[in-house]
């Protein structure tokens, strides 16, 4: 029982405080409450568990968190219930549920009067129901009294708010106040807030909490100001100008913000140490706290603007655009809404420089900003506009443009090199492939300007453009559209330009026709004509007798229709030659191509042309020389009909030069017909769905011609190996020529032997003729040996050769294979000399 007593009276002090003063009310609660417990209140039903837990739950209901009220409480009961040592579980739940559940307004009578709470202080006297006996704290002052009591009777006072509020105000701006001081040492950059130690007045730990809080407003507001200061210097790019402009525009609202709560100073409650309070100046005022709420949204933008002024030290132009750009996906709405302004300001220089880029083809970055640079050797090519000059773009004669060659380097390095693109500048927002169709948008409209002498046409674009609306950052989907369209107007006009104005599929025809030996009977009288001087040495050979034997070609076939433009360039020269070359080894077609076209067709280009014509003038001297050859063949079965013995010779000789015949049509059949033509025809298709830019153009036209070399001169893939089946080829064509020259050889013999039979049967008749004196460098045996050794020779690469394009990768050069040995003739051929040779 004494422990009962212990614990109720415990409780009768936790709730009631003044009972510590007065004995008499003391004793009278515990007597009250003992009453209580040793009554049969509630007791009336029998004690069920759960129903009261429901009940509890009901009235748990009316509270203003229901759900973590219930949580709470099953919690605590099942901890109850856990509980072995308490034996009257149901009663102390009843017991508490009746607490909860009494009413809590005061009763008229005595002992409930003196159970109600202390009564706040009012100016108004009130009278307690009771005359309760008064004690040292009548009223049950809360600790931070006592403490407020103890520090007034020690001597030192807090610190009035109003004076920190002030200092607090200076630290906003950067500046130490009275009693704040910012502080900054040798050793740490960052700068530290020294609070000043007064002997009358103390600075709570909270406060100064609040005001460290505070101070990082101050702190990067500082930054951001200096950062602004310091970017006065001419070196500083547009876009980080633009990036000052708009923060010196946010630091002038925040210095309108600063001036509202200076003014709001005179509201604070002004009090001094133990002054009684104003209740008006406590609602009206500005606190610490206010200015709490008040700068918390600037904060939020002053740490933004500090990360943009720390990413301006290390990034500039796109790249800084970029670093903005990147906290647009913040899932916070305030940064994402605070970026997307800034963006819109800061981008502006920007879309400035891409609008002038992507409708006039003109370059202004003088802090190379852009995501397009130019190379400052060539940067001079574009100084001079055509319509500048006296005379407009006539002015642009042929010595202006082989200057600027002679300076630059020609049309193709001027397209290629003269802009770049820096991928690192770019902005996320644009998108790599919508960056390169900038970047050849404004390269096609600076060429077409400057190289195609068309600036009358961008002029006009330039005009229309700016009727169109600004380019912006909010309205990428606009940004997209222009950059389609004017990309898809620059490519028409690059391909209109190319193949209206400057005849570009004219010369490339010519191309084809000439160096591709297209005309076949230009060809043919190019071979009769030039074929007695070839066979000279090259020493011996004048470059204009070939240009006077070229023209007479000219007129005397079909290309005589050709354009006049096209027949002025085209030109017979003598390759660099060493000693004892031919004429046939140094004799090439050259066709001249001035700006713009050396942009499509440029030397490397034009050497390929000359490389195929090299192979196919050969292919076409090796044809020649077995037309004429199986002519003598023709001719020598009537000639040497009547000898016997040479007969089974002839028979041999007709049947290789057939086969060489056959070689020599299915390459030049491939080579016109499957390569040529097929890829011709791929070209043109390109070029009537104009699609594409000059690099387009050019990828194209590489194309085709990296497919004729390939095929053509039947490149391998094997690394080192290259060119060995061409090389087989070539020595073919060297053994036909030799075997062309025996078959002459052996003709001329069997005319000598014809002849001297015809004179030993008119001897023989009576008939006389003159002798005929020839004169044979060779015997028969040594001509017959040349004639086995040539035949041989043949049979032994055309296997080679057949059997190198029948694993070769390519499909077309399989074929060629399959055609060359239709019946597999090389192969079974190979299979009899073997055999014969084991059988031997």
């Amino acid at each position: 029982m004494r422990d009962v007593s212990v614990s109720i009276e415990s409780l009768v002090t936790s709730l009631v405080p003044q009972i510590q003063s007065n004995t008499r009310l003391k004793e009278e609660l515990i007597a009250h409450c003992k009453d209580i417990l040793a009554s049969n209140i509630g007791t009336a039903h029998e004690n069920d568990t759960g129903h009261l837990a429901v009940q509890i739950k009901r009235h748990l209901l009316q509270s203003e968190s229901p759900s973590n009220a219930s949580l709470k409480f099953t919690n605590l009961l099942s901890r109850l219930l856990d509980q072995p040592i308490l034996s009257r579980k149901p009663e102390s739940l009843l017991f508490l549920y009746s607490l909860a559940s009494s009413p809590r307004q005061p009763t008229s009578s005595p002992f409930l009067a003196s159970l109600q709470a202390p009564l706040r202080p009012s100016a108004t006297p009130t009278t307690s129901p009771t005359d309760l006996p008064r004690s040292p704290h009548p009223r049950g002052n809360s600790k931070a009294e006592i403490l407020r009591e103890y520090r007034a009777r020690t001597g030192r006072h807090h610190l009035p708010e109003h004076l920190l509020l002030r200092d607090t105000l200076y630290l906003l701006q950067g500046i130490s106040g009275k009693y704040v001081h910012l502080s900054l040492s040798d050793n740490d950059a960052q700068p530290k807030l020294v609070f000043v130690e007064d002997s009358k007045y103390i600075i709570p730990s909270p406060t100064k909490s609040l005001i460290h809080r505070l101070s990082e407003v101050g702190h990067l507001y500082a930054r951001i100001a200096a950062f602004v200061d310091t970017q006065d210097r001419p070196s500083v790019g547009m876009i980080e100008q633009s990036l000052c402009h708009h923060l010196q525009t946010l630091l002038t609202e925040y210095y309108r913000l600063i001036a509202v709560l200076e003014s709001q100073m005179g509201n604070a409650p002004n009090s001094a140490p133990g002054s009684q309070s104003d209740p008006v100046g406590e609602e009206t005022g500005l606190t610490l706290k206010r200015l709490d709420v008040w700068i918390t949204e600037w904060r939020l933008r002053m740490r933004m603007m500090s990360v943009c002024v720390e990413g301006a030290h290390d990034a500039q132009g796109g790249a800084l655009v970029n670093l903005i750009h990147s906290y647009t996906d913040n899932g916070d709405p305030f940064v994402r809404k605070f970026t997307d302004q800034l963006l819109e300001e800061v981008s502006t220089p920007f879309f400035n420089t891409l609008h002038k880029w992507l409708f006039s083809g003109e370059l202004y970055d003088p802090h190379s900003e852009f995501f397009v640079s130019v190379d400052p050797s060539l940067a001079h090519l574009q100084g001079l506009h055509p319509s500048s000059l006296a005379g407009g773009i006539d002015a642009f004669g042929e010595d202006s443009v082989s200057a600027d060659r002679s300076d630059g380097g020609g049309g193709l390095r001027v397209w290629e090199a003269k802009y770049h693109f820096r991928k690192e500048m770019l902005p996320m927002f644009v998108g790599e492939n919508f960056g390169r169709k900038i970047f050849s948008t404004g390269k096609s409209l600076n060429f077409i300007r400057y190289s195609c002498h068309d600036s009358d046409w961008v002029a006009t674009r330039e005009k229309m453009s700016n009727t169109g609306g600004i380019l912006k950052y909010s309205d990428i989907a606009g940004l997209e559209r222009s950059i389609d369209s004017a990309y898809n107007t620059a490519s028409a006009r690059l391909f209109e330009v190319f193949t209206e104005k400057f005849r570009l599929l004219d010369h490339l025809s010519a191309l084809k026709h000439y160096l591709l030996l297209g005309y076949g009977d230009f060809a043919e009288q190019l071979m009769e004509s030039l074929g007695p001087s070839l066979t000279r040495p090259a020493n011996t050979l004048y470059r204009h007798n070939l240009t006077a034997t070229l023209e007479t070609a000219i007129r005397t076939s079909s290309a005589q229709s050709d354009p006049p433009d096209v027949l002025r360039r085209l030109d017979a020269r003598m390759l660099e030659y060493t000693h004892g070359e031919l004429g046939w080894d140094v004799f090439t077609l050259e066709y001249k191509v001035d700006a713009p076209l050396d942009t499509l067709l440029d030397p490397g280009s034009l050497e390929k042309y000359k490389r195929i014509f090299a192979h196919l003038w050969a292919m076409k001297r090796v044809e020649g020389a077995l037309s004429s050859g199986w002519m003598r063949v023709a001719g020598a079965g009537r000639v040497g009909g009547r000898l016997e013995e040479l007969e089974y010779d002839w028979h041999q000789i007709r049947i290789t030069t057939s086969e060489m015949i056959h070689f020599i049509r299915q390459m030049q059949a491939y080579t016109q017909l499957e390569v040529i033509e097929c890829s011709w025809k791929a070209l043109m298709e390109f070029f009537a769905r104009r699609e594409g830019d000059l690099d387009a153009m050019i990828d194209a036209h590489q194309s085709y011609l990296d497919r004729m070399v390939k095929k053509v001169l039947l490149i391998s893939p094997k690394a080192g190996r290259e060119e060995s089946l061409l090389t087989q080829v070539r020595e073919v064509f060297s053994t036909i020529l030799q075997f062309r020259e025996a078959i002459d050889n052996f003709y001329n013999y069997t005319l000598s032997e014809s002849a001297r039979v015809d004179q030993v049967g008119d001897a023989a008749r009576g008939v006389y003729t003159a002798p005929t004196s020839m004169a044979h460098t060779q015997s028969l045996s040594q001509i017959r040996k040349l004639l086995k050794e040539y035949s041989t020779a043949f049979s032994e690469r055309m296997q080679i050769i057949v059997q190198a394009l029948q694993s070769h990768p390519d499909l077309d050069c399989r074929f060629l294979g399959i055609r060359l040995s239709f019946s597999e003739f090389y192969r079974s051929k190979k299979d009899r000399e073997v055999l014969a040779a084991q059988r031997s």
